[in-house]
């Protein structure tokens, strides 16, 4: 009996391990009909979109053997230099000043400017056999000493051509022969997303020729210098840029400049992915000229203006950069060609305004006496004029302005430190999360490639409540104390940070 009750407990044991496997393999077909039903019901198309159909997968190793090739074939021509200069600093600055105790600490010493010699780093690239390199200007502005360590290690004094600060271009040279050279590339190859390789000497001598690959992330960047009316365009790429890389090239993977390094953009003062380049267009135009004059002519419309407002876009159906004429100056080339105040300019050569800053561009690329085609709408009506452009002065760029100021001595001074200020009313105030009591004046614009934005740390929306130890209530006040401060004399500044609460000391220097 017992032998058989065992039996029969075994039989059952197998008869429900089986009737288990039985079920969880029809629930697994079950529910994997059901997974089929709800993939089938929420599909995503499987052709077309970004997809790419073929790839070659040697195509990985032709890549590195492109960088390779690149870096071997440019990197002799990539240059460091070392450039000595003289500065005026405050020789104390008070820590204590604002408190109780600042008179303890103040007096003459407070006063005294002291100089004492500087040795900066920056990149350049040689373009012509005979010793002429391109760089930034604000790697050699105000040296005093300049020299140059070629790709094999050896050092040259270099004396300097020219330089442009407007865009940010100067060409030295040294007095060497048969040296390799740089290929120039054109603006029409330059497309977002293609591959480009950075080369320099970041952050320090030992890292000279160092190389970083990334891509194009934007063409167009425009940026207003503000008051000056001139227009900045950059490339801007994500290969890693870092101080010291200033002034050297940005290629492609066939080895041509499409670019010079000139800024980052950063909030802890290093690399954080976005760069920016000079267009190969305007080093070419520039540096050209610089070679050949030692000086920049551009060509001159004489409007001011703005963007056209989004009401008037769709009112008349305008493209998205138009830009409105606000003034005409007299005798300009504008006037001569029939431009009126009121306007709108929509396109330039028969190409479309996609941003209204790119009309001081254009007219910046170009030459006086060189003609172009102006399409205009005034009042619905649209035509075309044809305007043969006259020349700026050395104020000057490509118009008056794109805010409707005439660019006189306040704007020039404020130019020659690469800011635009304004006075900080009480809606200003109130804009930037401001009592409406605090008295000064606005940052409205930063020249990346000034003293201001990579030395002093200023930025946008930063409001100065101080200048040379003297309250600043608005813009009158400012212009009043810079003229009375000496040309290369360094000069304390009092800041308010709107985003940060508190304030902060940094220093200047007046442009000789």
């Amino acid at each position: 009996m017992r032998i058989a009750r065992t039996l029969s407990v075994a039989a059952l044991l197998i008869v429900a391990f089986l009737t288990g496997v039985f079920f969880t393999t029809a629930g697994a077909n079950l529910f994997d009909g059901a997974r089929d039903v709800i993939t089938a019901s929420h599909a995503f198309p499987d052709e077309g979109g970004t997809a790419i159909d073929e790839i070659d997968l040697n195509s990985v190793a032709a890549l590195e053997d492109a960088f390779t090739t690149v870096a071997e074939r440019v990197n002799p021509t990539v240059v460091q230099i070392l450039a000595e200069k003289t500065v005026s600093r405050p020789s104390f600055v008070n820590p204590f000043e604002g408190t109780p105790f600042e008179d303890f600490f103040g007096g003459p010493m407070g006063e005294r400017q002291q100089p004492f010699q500087t040795r900066g780093l920056g990149s350049g690239v040689i373009v012509r056999e005979d010793g002429y390199i391109i760089t930034n200007n604000h790697v050699v502005d105000g040296a005093d000493e300049l020299s140059v360590r070629l790709f094999d290690g050896t050092e040259h004094e270099a004396e300097v051509v020219g330089t442009d600060a407007f865009s940010d271009i100067a060409v030295i040279r040294i007095q060497v022969d048969d040296l390799p050279y740089i290929s120039f590339g054109s603006k029409e190859d330059i497309r977002v997303g293609q591959w480009v390789l950075a080369f320099g000497s970041p952050l320090s001598e030992e890292l000279s020729n160092s190389v970083t690959a990334g891509i194009i992330s934007a063409v167009g960047r425009l940026t207003s210098s503000g008051n000056s009316g001139g227009v900045q365009n950059y490339i801007q790429t994500d290969a890693a840029i870092n101080p010291g890389n200033s002034g050297g090239p940005l290629v492609d993977l066939r080895g041509r400049l499409v670019g010079i390094n000139t800024a980052i953009y950063t909030r802890t003062g290093g690399y954080q992915g976005i760069g920016f380049a000079v267009p190969v267009d305007v080093v070419r135009n520039v540096s050209e000229q610089l070679i050949e004059n030692g000086t920049v002519q551009r060509a001159r419309l004489g409007v001011q203006y703005t963007a056209a407002s989004e009401a008037l876009i769709r009112a008349l159906d305008l493209p998205q950069g138009a830009a409105q004429v606000r003034v005409v100056v007299p005798g300009s080339a504008a006037d001569e060609a029939g431009i009126q105040e009121g306007d709108v300019i929509v396109a330039l050569n028969g190409k479309p305004l996609r941003n209204s800053l790119e009309l001081s561009d254009t007219i910046a690329g170009l030459r006086p006496g060189q003609t172009i085609s102006i399409t205009i709408n005034r009042e619905g009506e649209e035509m075309t004029l044809d305007v043969r452009l006259g020349a700026a002065s050395d104020e000057e760029t490509a118009g008056l302005g794109t805010n409707g100021r005439s660019g006189g001595d306040a704007e020039s001074m404020m130019e020659g430190l690469g800011l635009s200020l304004s006075t900080l009313t009480p809606d200003l105030a109130r804009q930037l999360g401001l009592e409406e009591t605090i008295e000064g004046v606005v940052v409205t614009n930063v020249e990346p490639t000034s003293e201001a934005y990579r030395d002093a740390g200023i930025r946008r929306g930063m409001i100065i409540t101080e200048v040379d130890r003297k309250p600043v209530k608005n813009l009158q006040d400012f212009q009043a104390i810079y003229r009375e401060i000496e040309p290369g004399e360094t000069f304390l500044v009092r800041l308010r940070d709107a985003q940060n609460a508190g304030s902060f000391i940094t220093a200047l220097t007046k442009p000789e």
